[in-house]
């Protein structure tokens, strides 16, 4: 009994780490002209070997043995073509492999870098007088993190809800960094920033 209970412990773990593995790796397909590129998207933190297997109708393929490719944190990667067959729909379904032991023998191709959602909301709330708003918003547009700023002078309803919290808000000259929700008046430069994401 104790055996079996291991066993489905055991089953039960690896299928939750497949799936969560995943949520991690999304398939896109953007149509070019007469084929149908398909992509694997990596939106997490983690690099990642993937492997597709396409298998239907109403398009050709290459017959060369699938492949894993390496698709690196936060990155786009072109994975397989298909070419359609004029005039029909294609139907396809795949099989999606994903390790994330990284192998030497995974193909590594050009990859895009895409914006990735951070383990907490990042919003940053701009003053009026903000000289220091800048060192935290350029490198959060050069980082990989989506995040959102609001500017309080266009956007009063905001300033009036902040006021509750910061009642000193119209005195304030520095950007009001807020990660999931929870406002971080300490916070003054993006490596601040990044330490509390980290944390949270």
């Amino acid at each position: 009994m104790l055996l079996r209970a291991s066993l489905f412990l055991l089953l039960f773990l690896s299928i939750s780490t497949l799936s969560a593995q995943k949520d991690k790796i999304k398939i896109v397909e953007e149509k070019i002209a007469n084929r149908l590129a398909l992509y694997a998207v990596n939106e997490s933190e983690t690099d990642y070997d993937v492997m597709i297997t396409v298998s239907g109708t109403n398009f050709r393929q290459s017959k060369g043995k699938s492949r894993f490719f390496r698709v690196p944190q936060a990155s786009k990667v072109h994975l397989k073509n298909l070419i359609l067959t004029k005039g029909k729909l294609p139907q396809y379904t795949y099989e999606l492999v994903i390790n994330d032991s990284l192998s030497r023998r995974a193909l590594r191709k050009p990859f895009t870098n895409i914006k990735i959602a951070p383990k907490a909301l990042i919003t940053i709330y701009v003053p009026e007088n903000c000289p220091t708003c800048d060192s935290i918003i350029n490198p959060l547009k050069a980082s990989r993190y989506k995040f959102t700023s609001i500017v309080l002078a266009d956007r009063p309803e905001v300033k009036k809800g902040l006021k509750m919290v910061l009642p000193k808000i119209d005195s304030i000259q520095k950007p009001i960094v807020s990660l999931g929700g929870k406002i971080f008046p300490e916070v003054e430069s993006y490596e601040q920033l990044m330490e509390e994401l980290n944390n949270n």
